[in-house]
């Protein structure tokens, strides 16, 4: 790595065209600016200028190191104004949340960026434990979570809950006895399927559920809005949180069975903790805030 004090005397250098005045605009002495400069010569293994009485000229080494010194330059000025300006409607921001969730959020970070051209939103539907890892490794900035996480580095508000419901096809009974009958019928499958499955159906069937790993599949689907096109269309039930339900256009296509033993999971809005949010992270975690309100009130 090129040494920042280093590069800007010889950017300064360049740009004087003199040794004495650069150490008087950098308030050094001219032994110091030489120093600067052998120990770039040094690090880079060639020469940088070629002196001329007392001018010099660049080498082509050293004509690239300006471009260099110059391209650092721009770049720190560019930060320092982000930096000084942090707006809501600029920048970029890393959203991780369920599939059903998501959904709900989409339309809402829409709008938002058709009134905001600056800005630049990931929405990632993601199972719960990649939500965790992603939020710890700086993927995503925020994650919605079923629960509270267990970690130190982690920090997260309560939104509200959120029902798990059972969805069949319209015609299915509006009463569901066994779990052989359920079963009978087929699983429809996604990423946190199994979860719910093991959350839901064992509490509801405890002597007869055998566990998500023995569940009987008709079919995997990892796509969020196509997971309820395949029950619509009679293949098979599946699990999904009260958003993936009321988000599916065809959705007077499904039947949602209440059993005995009603789940609810969370909704946890997640940080790294300690971590102040910027603007713009401040106008997604209430738009985040917004669509949990409308699961609460819909």
């Amino acid at each position: 790595m090129l040494n920042a004090t280093w590069l800007e005397t010889f950017t300064t250098l360049c740009e004087m065209g003199h040794f004495t005045r650069t150490a008087e605009r950098l308030n050094m002495t001219q032994p110091g600016v030489s120093q600067h400069l052998r120990k770039l010569e040094d690090q880079l293994g060639q020469p940088l200028i070629v002196r001329q009485g007392k001018k010099f000229v660049l080498t082509p080494a050293g004509e690239a190191l300006f471009e260099t010194g110059l391209a650092r330059r721009r770049e720190e000025n560019d930060l320092r104004e982000r930096i000084a300006t942090d707006l809501p409607d600029h920048g970029t921001v890393h959203i991780a949340c369920s599939g059903s969730f998501a959904m709900l959020l989409h339309p809402l970070l829409i709008d938002w960026m058709q009134s905001a051209p600056a800005l630049t939103v990931h929405l990632e539907a993601a199972p719960q434990p990649t939500i965790r890892t992603g939020l710890l490794d700086g993927r995503f900035d925020l994650g919605v979570l079923s629960e509270e996480p267990s970690h130190a580095r982690l920090e997260a508000r309560h939104l509200g809950e959120e029902e798990l419901c059972l969805v069949l096809p319209v015609e299915a009974p509006e009463r569901i006895t066994s779990f052989a009958a359920l079963n009978a019928r087929g699983f429809i499958a996604h990423p946190d399927g199994f979860a719910y499955a093991d959350d839901l159906l064992q509490a509801n069937f405890p002597g007869d559920y055998p566990g998500a790993d023995r569940l009987k599949l008709r079919g995997y689907i990892n796509q969020i809005g196509q997971i309820p096109a395949a029950v619509a269309r009679g293949v098979g039930y599946t699990l999904l949180p009260r958003s993936g339900v009321e988000t599916f256009a065809a959705k007077d296509l499904l039947r949602q069975v209440t059993l005995p033993q009603r789940r609810w999971h969370g909704l946890w809005l997640a940080q790294r903790r300690g971590r102040p949010l910027a603007a713009r992270l401040e106008r997604a975690a209430k738009l985040i805030a917004e669509a949990a309100e409308r699961i609460r009130t819909g």
